[in-house]
């Protein structure tokens, strides 16, 4: 017992040190580990329905976007993998939903039966949690609400599916994957039809929408909403903002979406006015993340992928299974605008002031991500150039899977068609957005230079 205890302590050290050295790259090595872990598992010849092994760029796509609860696919999951592939599938999405160092702060809890400052400094950073002493009551609420909001959900559309006419197996088993599918913001469906067939069916689609809502809000939400949901003034301004934020683009999309498509004939057009209204509400909260689609995306009309486009690149909360920049990225950007237009020296809400750095990272968080939207859109623009794909295809497509919502316009010719080179390419694409711009630019920075001399300060001309 005392080796196994000192085998327990020396592990733990060493994921401390290890952190220490390098938090950035540690993260995008295991997130990377555990997306080739999947790939390997989906490329195994019991993975597929044909009993014969997936292609490489196939695997590795899937894998991907399950990890980084994403949602697009190059082969139709209800009907390529097997039941042991989906398993496998639904494994990745509940381990990305959790996020790679939460997890790593889970077994590093179970292992060295403690967390070090190191493996706290990292989960909070992950989770956005307020403090280090927030963190393991952090990793309870994760655990406890994922998994507590997957389960009602399950429940919830079990009985749905059995009245279906679904066998009871299969009912349970479509309940517990849209369940994860949903609060994980995946957009992945264990059938072929997907949730189209549900479209106007408000036991289905709300449900589904209530938990891709409450995944996307963020797990420091979550904790601030337990801790002090009777007395609003206690929330965090993180809270407030998100919830502000969440609550105005949901409206926002809601209203746009009913506007640009409600007679288009190719989506809302023909269908009765109550599926009218619950497709736009179940719209209005899958387009910033969740992937689902209730309505076929390729008959919509430009101007309705435009205005996707941009709800998917500000995404949902932060540390949640949302992607994109996130919302308060844009309320803290929307809040410099607003205070300079005043003439104010300083950014408020809300009571309190948001510091200059604030404003640094998410001006950074926002650029980098602009920056591999346009290096993916162009890539892919010419690798696709003698598919005839048009620029608007193609920057849905890059959006969607920068900020890891799953949408797409491509019918299924086109995906049939695509270049190994541009699956590679959206690969990354899911990556580097579920991992975090500012996280990717950190870990590949050789070091962190801490200048002791500093410039006078000028101002230029901006504008």
């Amino acid at each position: 017992m005392s080796r196994l205890g000192d085998f327990r302590e020396a592990l733990g050290d060493w994921i401390d040190d290890v952190a220490l050295r390098s938090p950035a790259r540690l993260a995008m090595s295991v997130f990377a580990t555990v997306i080739l872990i999947f790939t390997g598992l989906l490329s195994l010849p019991w993975a597929t329905a044909s009993g014969e092994r997936a292609d490489f760029a196939d695997a590795l796509f899937t894998a991907t976007s399950a990890v980084c609860v994403t949602g697009l696919t190059t082969v139709d999951t209800g009907v390529y993998w097997s039941d042991f592939g989906r398993v496998v599938i639904l494994l990745g999405i509940k381990v990305g939903g959790l996020g790679i160092m939460t997890l790593a702060s889970i077994l590093g809890l179970a292992v060295s039966r403690r967390l070090g400052l190191t493996q706290r400094m990292l989960a909070a950073d992950e989770a956005r949690a307020g403090g280090l002493g927030d963190v393991k009551q952090l990793l309870r609420t994760i655990i406890i609400v994922s998994t507590g909001v997957e389960v009602i959900i399950a429940l919830i559309l079990f009985p749905r599916f059995v009245i279906d006419g679904l066998p009871i197996l299969t009912s349970a088993w479509h309940a517990v994957f849209y369940a994860v599918s949903a609060f994980n913001n995946a957009g992945f469906v264990p059938n072929p039809t997907g949730i189209v067939e549900y479209a106007g069916d408000p036991w289905v689609s709300g449900p589904i929408a209530i938990g891709v809502f409450i995944g996307a809000l963020g797990f420091p939400v979550y904790l601030n909403l337990i801790r002090a949901w009777k007395t609003p003034r206690m929330w965090s301004l993180h809270t407030k903002l998100t919830l502000v934020m969440v609550v105005i683009l949901s409206f926002v999309s809601a209203g746009l979406l009913a506007l640009f498509e409600w007679n288009n004939p190719n989506s809302l057009g023909p269908e009765n006015l109550g599926t009218k209204l619950i497709t736009v509400f179940f719209g209005s909260i899958n387009q910033r993340s969740g992937g689902f689609a209730a309505i076929s995306h390729e008959g919509m009309y430009e101007h309705t992928w435009l205005l996707e486009e941009v709800l998917m690149f500000i995404g949902g909360g932060s540390g949640g299974t949302a992607g994109g920049i996130r919302v308060t990225t844009l309320a803290v950007l929307v809040l410099a605008v607003a205070a300079e237009a005043r003439g104010r020296r300083d950014i408020e809400a809300f009571g309190k002031r948001i510091g200059t750095e604030t404003l640094r990272l998410a001006v950074a968080v926002t650029l980098v991500g602009l920056t591999f939207v346009l290096i993916g859109a162009g890539l892919m623009l010419a690798w696709t150039a003698h598919l005839g794909w048009t620029l608007d295809k193609v920057l849905f497509q890059v959006v969607s899977a920068y900020a890891t919502c799953g949408l797409s316009v491509l019918s299924g010719d086109e995906i049939a068609e695509m270049p190994d080179a541009v699956k590679h390419l959206t690969s990354v694409l899911m990556f580097a957005g579920r991992l975090g711009s500012v996280t990717i630019a950190a870990a590949l920075a050789l070091n962190k230079q801490r200048r002791v001399i500093r410039y006078p300060s000028e101002r230029p001309l901006i504008g």
